[in-house]
C-alpha cells in the first residue's frame, strides 16, 4: 500500500521535511518512490514540485498521512476538513489500594 507522508531531512533541532510517496510498511527514510515536495515547519514553507503528479497519485486513491492531509487542506490543494493528526499518549492507570476499615466488636 502506498502512502504520501513526511520524511525528515533536517539536522538536530532544525527539522525540515520532504513530502514523499513510499510504501506504508517501509521506514520513511528508506526507499521512497517519488519526492513530491518539501515542508519547513519553522518558516511554515510548504511546496509541491509538481501539483499534477500529486493529483495523479491522489486519483489513484493513495493513502495520505494526517499531517500531509492537513497541509494540503491548508494550502487548498484538496477539499475537506482538517483531521486530528496527533493525540497525547494515554497514561497507564495506576491501581489504587483499597482501604478496608475493620471495626472491632466490643
Amino acid at each position: 500500500m502506498l502512502t504520501i507522508r513526511l520524511q525528515r531531512t533536517g539536522t538536530k533541532n532544525k527539522p525540515s521535511f520532504r513530502v514523499v510517496l513510499a510504501q506504508a510498511y517501509r521506514a520513511a527514510s528508506k526507499q521512497v518512490i517519488e519526492v513530491l515536495g518539501h515542508y519547513n515547519p519553522h518558516r511554515k514553507e510548504f511546496g509541491i514540485k509538481n501539483p499534477e503528479r500529486l493529483q495523479h497519485w491522489l486519483a489513484q486513491h493513495v493513502h495520505v498521512s494526517p499531517t500531509v492531509h492537513n497541509l494540503l487542506v491548508e494550502k487548498k490543494m484538496i477539499e475537506g476538513k482538517k483531521v486530528k493528526a496527533w493525540r497525547p499518549k494515554k497514561k497507564a492507570k495506576e491501581e489504587k489500594p483499597i482501604d478496608v476499615k475493620v471495626e472491632a466488636v466490643a
